[in-house]
């Protein structure tokens, strides 16, 4: 398996474009199968899970082209397949979002239930029960969920009991072409929610509140194409922002957007960083040469992003002072606090929460990397860290992370990629 080598120590200065957003990326995509019209998608990044999604909805009978700038063609008129097999599946956990559009559509559907990083269990339950309540009959059968609808779905109201970023999207989407008039309660707000309605309201639909906690759908009988630009990538964007404050460098995030951050912003500020929005970007360095320790909990937006959390807790482990870094979105994500404690870093887990003691500075070490976000969190430490730092098996990181070693490179890191 590939590894990557670094030297840490340096502050790192310069510009890092900042890709279209993978998690929008990925829901605009399945977004194709809802009609028989071209979508043409654009700041597309290139990162592994658009390319296995990509394979699934070819699978399906999608005709899929990318110019290789970012751009992408979907033309879904000519289906060929209801079912979304487990060997695509298993890939990636936005596999399941396929369901509910090829239900809306065609009245059946066929797809396994997903994989994706092992950080705790993320049960379909959720995308089950709003699809049912749209009128869907839905059961399992041999590891596959089986969908009919085949006099079409009906407008309802459904109020999730916990606020689900995915089967918000799912739900939103399905609901488009069902008739009557559909109310989603306790929505998720995230501004990825509000791209994906954008790009379905550019292709006919009628969607409001997307962004707010309650979204109605008045449904349409068919969807027709549409040209899409997808919003910045918050969670590359913040990422970068963590990297400059660990370095004590300064990196300006081109197309980044601050609204995007929500309390992310607050924590940084509090911690030391300095923020400044100007020129289509963001400028992101220390405010004083100093990190200061800062409690947070990971919360749907606008709260902390839970994506952001292993970057954080890694910036947090030279602060002054001492952290509390609470995990309340995923029960098994400090995978990564084993790896940070082989560098020197000081942290005790007490439940579902992590006491980070923050320490002169981190040493160089081999380390392992256990999911796409805990693989950049330690690329952020060693980026920080004095010595070399070896990051073995980082393939997740291609899954969301577009160019890293070319991007951090080109700031002045000492970093390259080693072939396994």
């Amino acid at each position: 398996m590939d590894r990557i080598r670094l030297e840490g120590g340096r502050p790192l200065e310069g510009t890092i474009a900042i890709a279209g957003a993978k998690n929008t990326a990925l829901k605009l995509m399945v977004a194709s199968l809802l009609s028989d019209q071209p979508l043409v998608l654009s700041n597309q990044p290139d990162v592994v899970d658009v390319s296995v999604l990509a394979h699934l909805l070819a699978e399906l009978g999608v005709r899929v082209e990318g110019n290789g700038d970012g751009c992408m063609a979907l033309d879904a008129s000519s289906l060929t397949s209801m079912k979304a097999p487990y060997d695509l599946v298993r890939k990636m956990r936005a596999s399941i979002l396929v369901f509910g559009p090829l239900l809306a559509r065609c009245g059946h559907a066929e797809v396994s239930l997903p994989g994706g990083c092992a950080i705790g269990t993320r049960p379909v339950d959720l995308h089950i029960a709003g699809l049912e309540a749209l009128g869907a009959a839905i059961e399992l059968k041999e590891g596959y969920l089986v969908g009919e609808a085949p006099g079409g779905l009906e407008g309802a109201e459904f109020t999730f009991p916990q606020v689900s970023v995915g089967a918000t999207e799912h739900v939103m989407m399905t609901a488009t072409l069902a008739r009557g008039t559909t109310l989603i309660g306790n929505a998720a707000m995230e501004p990825e929610i509000r791209d994906l309605a954008d790009c379905l309201n550019a292709m006919g639909a009628d969607i409001a509140g997307a962004g707010t906690s309650e979204i109605r759908i008045n449904g349409v009988a068919r969807l027709g194409g549409a040209t899409h630009r997808m919003l910045p990538d918050r969670i590359e964007a913040g990422t970068y922002a963590m990297v400059a404050a660990a370095t004590g460098g300064r990196l300006r995030l081109a197309g980044a957007t601050e609204d995007h951050f929500g309390d992310v912003a607050a924590a940084l500020r509090q911690a030391g960083v300095a923020i400044e929005s100007r020129d289509g970007g963001i400028d992101i360095r220390r405010a004083d040469g100093i990190l200061r320790g800062v409690d947070v909990t990971t919360r749907p937006f606008p709260g902390f992003a839970t994506d952001l959390q292993a970057q954080f807790m890694a910036l947090m482990t030279t602060a002054c002072g001492v952290s509390r870094i609470h995990e309340s979105i995923f029960e098994n994500r400090f995978m990564h606090v084993p790896e940070l404690m082989r560098m020197g870093a000081d942290i005790e887990v007490r439940g579902g929460t992590a006491i980070v003691r923050g320490v002169d500075r981190l040493k160089g070490a081999p380390v392992m990397a256990t999911d796409l976000r805990a693989s950049v969190c330690l690329i952020l430490a060693g980026l920080a860290a004095e010595g070399e730092t070896m990051v073995n098996r980082v393939y997740h990181l291609d899954r969301g992370y577009e160019r890293l070693v070319e991007k951090l490179s080109g700031c002045g890191a000492v970093i390259e990629r080693i072939p396994g």
